[in-house]
């Protein structure tokens, strides 16, 4: 398994394995909701389950709901999938977040291979997100002037280095602020 499925498997692991003590005690099928756009994630995140121990059909079903189309439609994707009592709901886009975090207040949403969503404003921090949301965020600002960092160690004779983001992407921004920042360094 590659190293970001792998890290996929595991933080979400920890968190689904709790989630769904409760309803394996009980004897009961665990059933878990996905607005997720990637493919390759959903397949991870399933195959971490299997390794779990979670087999579908057998104790854990899945809602998966397309992410395809219009951004409007996700509120009515996410509506769907709160209508349905889903124990989880896994996601990985910030418009995907936005409508399942207005649709429940109380059905766990875990967001996986996500921007930063402190940045974002999705939760008030990375180590304590509170509410009902949690998951793993790759792309934060630190990790950005990491990143240059490690490029600069990979290729020491690199002298410029060019950015491309989309302005109107908050976490790009912030990203590309916290590039420079470590530039000056």
């Amino acid at each position: 398994m590659r190293r970001i499925g792998l890290a996929v498997v595991l933080v979400l692991g920890l968190f689904v394995a709790s989630v769904f003590t409760e309803a394996q005690q009980a004897g009961r099928v665990a059933r878990v909701g996905e607005l997720v756009a990637d493919p390759l994630l959903r397949q991870t995140f399933r195959q971490g389950l299997r390794e779990l121990g979670y087999f579908e059909g057998r104790n854990i079903t899945f809602e998966t709901r397309a992410v395809e189309g219009p951004l409007g439609r996700l509120s009515d994707l996410a509506g769907d999938l709160v209508s349905l009592r889903v124990d989880l709901i896994l996601v990985d886009t910030s418009p995907a977040l936005q409508a399942v975090r207005e649709a429940t207040k109380t059905i766990a949403i875990v967001m996986a291979g996500f921007g930063d969503p402190v940045a974002e404003g999705f939760v008030t921090a990375l180590a304590r997100p509170g509410g009902n949301i949690t998951g793993f965020s790759w792309q934060t600002p630190e990790s950005a002037g990491k990143r240059l960092e490690l490029l600069r160690e990979v290729l020491s004779t690199v002298s410029r280095v060019a950015v491309l983001f989309d302005p109107k992407d908050p976490v790009a921004t912030v990203e590309l602020r916290a590039i420079q920042a470590k530039r000056a360094n």
